[in-house]
């Protein structure tokens, strides 16, 4: 005959301990005693398994840095966090578990256009927050797992608030979704080799890519209204010439000579006074300023 213990919540067994080291100190430290159990009991109260993350949940891990998270402590979004879902998919398209390369890799690929749904314009992120995601284990694969959380986390400190723009309008949401796709088209169409003489084709097939995208976003700067956004729409017209002049070099040298005025065509910094008249976000990202600064 086998017995059974009755079962007891972690958040009662945190209250207890609590509530016994109360009777431990003096009564000058009563008070703060009786604070801390209360924070204890909240968070314990807060935690949720890592699977259960939904878009838009505000959280803090259990742990930092890279390893196996198994429960988050779901927060209000109005109250200090490390991190936010901002999207999630499934793995549906492989039967039995590729590796961890192989999943952080299809996570490299989707979190970013997942997040942009959520969060379209990068610019006005807090300070210091990265993409981050959860991916499923080769344990939590056999159990069924194939979800993927696509998460927007501080890398040290924490924010308030959601990331999540309360409203967008119509003129900004067409400018943030074709100036996107320009830059996803440039680093997703990045050629392994280094150099253009190394893989001609593979990087006039980056620039065509990015003089299509270019010619989309203009498409829609057309129905945008403001004197600065024609501005833009000026000089991106001229840099979407070079684009398709580096796309149909004869040599690597062609392409060379089309592509510094292409490249700096679309530094960020040439957006900011379109981005103000739109009424977005006017600090470019550190990342951003960096690469177009070299």
């Amino acid at each position: 005959m086998s017995t059974r213990s009755p079962f007891r919540s972690v958040r009662g067994i945190s209250a207890v301990v609590a509530l016994l080291a109360i009777g431990a100190v003096g009564c000058s430290e009563v008070s703060d005693a009786v604070d801390s159990a209360k924070d204890g009991a909240k968070k314990v109260a807060r935690q949720r398994s890592v699977f259960s993350l939904e878009i838009g949940d505000c959280y803090n891990p259990n742990s930092s840095g890279e390893g196996t998270e198994v429960l988050v402590e779901i927060v209000p979004c109005t109250e200090a966090h490390s991190g936010q879902a901002v999207g999630e998919f499934k793995i549906d398209d492989e039967k039995t578990f590729p590796g961890d390369e192989a999943v952080s890799a299809i996570a490299d690929e989707r979190c970013p256009v997942e997040a942009g749904k959520f969060a379209p314009d990068t610019w006005a992120l807090p300070k210091g927050v990265v993409l981050f995601y959860y991916t499923p284990t080769k344990e939590s694969w056999s159990t069924g797992d194939r979800a993927v959380s696509c998460t927007y986390t501080k890398e040290s400190g924490k924010f308030t608030g959601s990331l999540k723009p309360e409203s967008l309008k119509p003129g900004q949401s067409t400018y943030l979704k074709g100036s996107n796709a320009v830059y996803e088209a440039l680093w997703a169409n990045q050629p392994e080799k280094e150099t253009v003489d190394e893989d001609l084709p593979g990087y006039k097939a980056q620039a065509k890519a990015v003089a299509a995208a270019l010619d989309a976003h203009l498409a829609g700067l057309k129905g945008v209204e403001g004197a600065e956004v024609g501005k833009l729409r000026e000089q991106l017209t001229k840099t979407a010439g070079e684009w398709k002049k580096a796309a149909n070099a004869a040599d690597a040298d062609a392409f060379y000579i089309a592509y510094d005025p292409a490249f700096t065509g679309i530094d960020p910094n040439k957006t900011v006074a379109a981005r103000k008249e739109l009424g977005l976000a006017t600090t470019v990202p550190a990342d951003e300023a960096e690469v177009w600064a070299s």
